[in-house]
């Protein structure tokens, strides 16, 4: 069992993270102490938390990880993570084309100073 400094600092999460993600009932600690209230959490809480790290770092919002949480069977995770990823691609895109613009901006500057 890690108490919350320790599995913050293996997971990378903060302390105010984990309190958070127990409060919205994302990823609670194994065991609460009735006497002092310390949290802790096992191995089975370490493989959760590096997957919502994952799925942090894909985009996915709180509300997003706990349907994914909540599906025990965790099928809808393909499906959220096929559409994330589309969105990414659009984005990419949206990207490429301001880029263009900004290269034909900077082109017509070029242009009206000859």
């Amino acid at each position: 069992m890690y108490k919350i400094s320790e599995f913050a600092e293996i997971t990378g999460l903060s302390k105010e993270t984990l309190r958070y993600y127990a409060e919205v009932k994302l990823l609670e600690p194994a065991y609460i102490n009735p006497v002092n209230n310390y949290r802790y959490y096992d191995d089975g809480s370490y493989f959760l938390a590096m997957l919502l790290v994952k799925l942090r770092s894909f985009g996915f919002t709180i509300q997003e990880m706990i349907s994914v949480m909540n599906d025990e069977s965790f099928s809808n995770l393909e499906a959220l993570l096929i559409q994330k990823k589309k969105n990414l691609h659009k984005q990419v895109e949206e990207l490429n084309r301001k880029v263009e613009e900004i290269d034909e901006f900077l082109e017509s500057g070029k242009e009206e100073d000859d």
